[in-house]
């Protein structure tokens, strides 16, 4: 028999994640506001333009697009202003910083790398890569330096 604390705990995790998948939803381009539908525009020329979404971040409503271009693909994260939040490309491990190279590298010993975006956001840029290990998947976040930052 289960202990209370046991399905308390699981039924908070259950609320957690229906919460987290209510916050994300699909939209049209003209549901989006008139300053997010401008900066849509402007920041997909020459990319198609896969899904868009609503989604709710510390409380604050931003607004996803995620687009493919020559096979690559690139998230782009809006605030209701149109303001660039955060924009996440697929790229090769060649095309990053050395020490960030590095580091992927290291993390990824043993394994393979399979998949690495370049994350900017505030204008800091970090690397994140998806690594196959044992078939086992994991991520792993470097800055520029080669300093990990999330494993």
């Amino acid at each position: 028999m289960k202990s209370f604390p046991r399905l308390a705990a699981t039924g908070t995790v259950i609320l957690m994640t229906a919460t987290l998948i209510a916050s994300d939803r699909k939209v049209a381009m003209k549901d989006l506001p008139g300053p997010v539908q401008e900066a849509v525009r402007e920041h997909t020329k020459g990319l198609t333009v896969i899904g868009l979404a609503e989604e709710t971040e510390d409380g604050k409503t931003l607004y996803e697009v995620e687009t493919k271009m020559n096979g690559k693909t690139r998230d782009i994260l809006f605030d209701a202003s149109g303001k660039l939040v955060a924009d996440e490309k697929e790229v090769t491990v060649d095309s990053i910083p050395e020490h960030a190279r590095a580091a992927l590298g290291h993390a990824a010993a043993g394994g393979t790398i399979t998949k690495v975006e370049a994350i900017t956001k505030n204008g800091t840029t970090v690397y994140e890569a998806e690594i196959k290990k044992g078939g086992k998947k994991s991520e792993v976040v470097v800055g520029a330096d080669g300093t990990v930052q999330k494993q």
